[in-house]
């Protein structure tokens, strides 16, 4: 396949009517950009410029190309100078809002590493469980676990989490595995008080996903406590697989139901909506989506 340069070989010789004038202004070797027209030509099969004593003259064939090429080239040419300016922007305080849990193990390898391409940028971490306002917080982006919050933010989904029920193998042993999700109402299940499950569990079965009422003696609005108890054998627990796959690798807790998975729960950047998106946050989240697509989560 013809490279950029043998594009813009091409486009050249046809702009300054020889092979010896694009060559001095690609200021490459005249056996170069001859070259690049001969295996153009091969390649598409079609002869695109007629050669004279004087000059070359493009065939039809080849006025088309050059004017298909030449506004692509431009068009590159410009996308790369916007990267380069938009590098060059990338200073100043930047806020980031995420979850407590979270941001240790998904986005602080993000924001290290964003450090380290970004020198002239400071970055202030916004910690908490909370759904925070951006603008009140003064957040230039947040990253969100399900609940995107406001309709008027721009937004990317940049990952999803998959979600297991566990419990511990005391508990199991002593109260046996649920085999369907009805099996349920009868096993005491820790119920976490915050974010839209709560006591009605989104189980999939046959494809489609159905909502499974649960109970328990304990309940919980922390994440890292509602962990603690099903680990302590409390009963069966709902969550995000990365919060338990330490235990799950250590044999300390168990994967039920596997048929009757729940959806994976989508993870988002969310920003003011201005007018266009700032470089630092656009190419932060383009990192961020870029590391987490590599993670087993």
């Amino acid at each position: 396949m013809a490279t950029l340069e043998q594009y813009e070989a091409f486009v050249e010789t046809i702009d300054r009517g020889s092979l010896t004038a694009a060559a001095k202004r690609l200021n490459r070797s005249l056996q170069s950009v001859s070259r690049a027209l001969a295996t153009l030509e091969g390649e598409l099969g079609v002869e695109l410029v007629r050669r004279t004593t004087r000059r070359l003259n493009p065939t039809p064939a080849g006025l088309a190309l050059h004017e298909r090429l030449r506004s692509a080239l431009k068009d590159i040419a410009d996308a790369r100078a916007e990267a380069r300016r938009e590098t060059a922007r990338v200073t100043g305080l930047f806020r980031i809002g995420a979850s407590v849990l979270f941001a240790p193990n998904f986005v602080v390898p993000s924001v290290v590493a964003f450090l380290h391409k970004f020198p002239d940028v400071e970055i202030e971490l916004a910690l908490t469980d909370a759904q925070s306002d951006l603008i009140e917080d003064r957040l230039d982006v947040a990253i969100r676990i399900g609940n995107l919050g406001a309709a008027s933010l721009k937004s990317r989904k940049v990952g999803q989490l998959r979600r297991v029920v566990v419990a511990a193998p005391t508990y199991v042993s002593r109260h046996g595995y649920p085999r369907k999700p009805d099996d349920l109402s009868a096993h005491l299940c820790v119920v976490r008080t915050f974010g839209p499950e709560g006591d009605a569990w989104p189980l999939t079965r046959d494809g489609a996903v159905t909502r499974t009422a649960v109970k328990g003696s304990l309940r919980c609005n922390d994440a890292a406590a509602a962990n603690a108890a099903v680990l302590y054998g409390a009963g069966i627990g709902l969550a995000p697989l990365w919060q338990v796959r330490p235990d799950i690798d250590a044999g300390r807790l168990e994967i039920l139901l596997p048929e009757y998975e729940p959806p994976p729960i989508q993870v988002s950047a969310v920003w003011p909506n201005s007018v266009g998106t700032p470089a630092r946050t656009r190419l932060f989240v383009e990192m961020l989506a870029r590391r987490l697509a590599g993670e087993r989560i």
